[in-house]
């Protein structure tokens, strides 16, 4: 039998509506749930997925606006729960079977969050989606995909942004920025780059989990980093 890989892949809820935009954009979705299905095509990987809220509420933008800080937390884990229903509906609109797992209980629309039955899941050909973040407080949801990508064993973590991969500087506001093909956690560190948040790049740098931090926006570019093919900047040990 071929050996299958193990992926996790890590979306932002932005990525579900148009540029600037806000909610879901039903275009948008299917296009995403079409890459996907295509990198699926032919087997060898097992995929599942965090999906962000930043398209309906960020917990932390709310809080400055008067919101206690844990319940605007728990509202944008509710965020990613709806958008995850979102791309469940999309994938399985066009063959995926996929389950959504919540660290909240929300048992009416998708399974608890339960290791082994998501790892059985994965083994079986189906997306698992992790919603509901950690199901605490004042963890982002790259935190979230950190987690979840060590819990299930992935072999890699793709983080899919807006930009090529991992940059010098700014390339915003410097565009003669260094893009790197490949750098070491040690060296994020030194050169003070912004990969993820802290706490999910110590999780991953502790466990020796890879990322994979690539431009999701152009048309194949999900397939191609599903799929291993030299994309965006690779972090690792």
């Amino acid at each position: 039998m071929a050996e299958r890989r193990r992926l996790l892949l890590k979306i932002s809820g932005e990525s579900l509506c148009r540029s600037g935009g806000y909610g879901i954009d039903a275009d948008e979705v299917r296009r995403i749930a079409r890459e996907v299905a295509k990198s699926l095509d032919g087997g060898g990987i097992e995929l599942a997925m965090v999906v962000g809220g930043g398209n309906i509420l960020r917990g932390e933008q709310i809080s400055r606006q008067g919101i206690e800080r844990a319940t605007a937390d728990f509202m944008g884990m509710l965020a990613t729960i709806i958008n995850a229903l979102a791309l469940q509906s999309a994938l399985e609109g066009i063959g995926v079977q996929t389950r959504v797992q919540s660290a909240i209980d929300v048992a009416d629309v998708a399974e608890p969050f339960i290791r082994r039955r998501a790892i059985r899941h994965l083994e079986k050909g189906r997306v698992v989606i992790f919603a509901g973040g950690t199901g605490n407080p004042y963890f982002t949801t790259d935190t979230t995909a950190a987690l979840r990508s060590v819990e299930i064993g992935a072999s890699i973590l793709l983080k899919g942004t807006k930009v090529a991969g991992v940059y010098s500087e700014d390339p915003r506001q410097n565009p003669g920025a260094q893009l790197y093909e490949s750098i070491s956690f040690q060296d994020v560190i030194q050169k003070r780059l912004k990969v993820m948040d802290a706490t999910a790049f110590a999780l991953c740098r502790d466990n020796h989990m890879p990322i994979l931090v690539f431009d999701m926006i152009p048309d194949g570019n999900i397939e191609r980093a599903v799929r291993g093919e030299r994309i965006g900047t690779l972090v690792r040990d």
